[in-house]
């Protein structure tokens, strides 16, 4: 199946593990992703703090090129913000005529045009509802055996849009762990929020939350992410984080395309595992000892 793919800004730079397993594990299981040529950012959490045109007519701009390409696909987001706001977008100029209007305007001083009807889908959606565990399944050459996994939602990925898990009690990361023979870690804080830009603006806040998410996930060998933004608050301070609770939180942090590559036996340059922030060692010596 072929799907129009955006990774947006973080997946280039900060998240490019992200974009290159992501990549590596849509190829091996038969899927082609097709480049949205020319692709911009899709306004992320400023725009809309801007203008509520401009957070709608950015991502209405990559709804516009992918049409243009003449080829009928959905298209597949890995990052859950970026997702969001495509959907957005993708909703709003659905139902408000007016907001479709003022943005067709926008858009043809380009000489785009938006005419609706392509379908925005999260990565974590395309996986559990298109292709499935048992696909994954079939291809597994390293059992996961003996990992305890944590699935690690977040909100943007389920909030607003209840397009393929419940935003309280989410479930599609299960089967696909489940598929690699890990067991998936049982606990509460899947869809918690970890704070997200708060890290920036109101950081004792954010570290309080991401700290009981963290202690949330005591027992098991890592957590799974569909978010880079989720990613890097779970990764980047967990000295700082155990420190404060007087308690070791630290914790291998990995995205889900990266866990089931590994375990599909895709090659390790291909899963860019060296760029995580939170990798421990006895994580680590699992692994290799698989």
């Amino acid at each position: 199946m072929k799907y129009f793919y955006y990774p947006g800004c973080s997946l280039e730079h900060s998240a490019k593990e992200y974009d290159v397993s992501t990549r590596t594990l849509m190829r091996a299981l038969g899927h082609e992703l097709l480049d949205v040529a020319d692709w911009t950012c899709c306004g992320a959490s400023a725009a809309d703090t801007t203008s509520r045109l401009l957070s709608i007519a950015l991502p209405a701009r990559n709804l516009a090129l992918a049409q243009k390409s003449g080829v009928k696909a959905d298209m597949l987001v890995p990052c859950s913000s970026c997702y969001l706001n495509l959907r957005r977008a993708a909703d709003v100029l659905s139902r408000d005529p007016a907001t479709a209007d003022l943005v067709s305007r926008a858009l043809a001083d380009e000489g785009l045009s938006y005419a609706g009807g392509i379908r925005v889908r999260h990565l974590l959606d395309v996986l559990a509802k298109d292709i499935g565990a048992d696909p994954v399944a079939a291809k597994v050459k390293r059992s996961l055996s003996g990992l305890r996994v944590v699935p690690y939602y977040g909100c943007q990925a389920l909030r607003p849009f209840k397009d393929f898990d419940d935003p309280e009690r989410p479930r599609s990361m299960e089967a696909l762990i489940g598929a690699t023979g890990a067991e998936v870690f049982e606990w509460s804080m899947g869809a918690k929020c970890c704070g997200a830009g708060l890290m920036t603006t109101k950081k004792e806040l954010c570290l309080d939350l991401v700290a009981d998410i963290l202690d949330g996930a005591k027992g098991a060998d890592c957590i799974v992410t569909v978010c880079p933004m989720c990613q890097m608050n779970l990764e980047a301070s967990q000295k700082k984080i155990s420190k404060m609770r007087g308690s070791a939180l630290q914790i291998s942090i990995v995205y889900l395309p990266q866990l089931l590559g590994f375990s599909l036996g895709l090659p390790k340059n291909d899963l860019r595992l060296d760029l995580n922030l939170a990798l421990t060692g006895s994580f680590k010596g699992r692994l290799a000892a698989m």
